[in-house]
């Protein structure tokens, strides 16, 4: 013979009072306990859950004349760099 036992977890929580209020009058309005349902509520967000998904991927381009000759996109990192220099060059101080 096989024994099926229901398994619970006690655990406390900490509700601010306004959300413990509400909890307890719906529970009361419904003729739950809190813990009932506080795990009925919890069940239910925990079902509805929809796996989450990325946008449709959208490359925006723009017109003109292409690459300026100077710019290597094999370089990113030389980019940043000539664009910090120019930057900081324009805000140090002239000695």
């Amino acid at each position: 013979m096989r024994f099926r036992y229901a398994v619970h977890m006690r655990t406390t929580i900490s509700l601010e009072d306004r959300l413990a209020d509400q909890v307890r009058r719906r529970a009361e309005e419904e003729g739950l306990s809190v813990s009932a349902f506080i795990a009925r509520t919890l069940d239910d967000a925990l079902k509805q859950t929809a796996p989450r998904t990325s946008p449709p991927f959208r490359l925006v381009t723009v017109k003109g004349d292409g690459l300026h000759p100077e710019i290597d996109l094999d370089r990113p990192r030389a980019l940043v760099a000539e664009d910090d220099e120019a930057i900081f060059a324009r805000q140090s101080p002239k000695r």
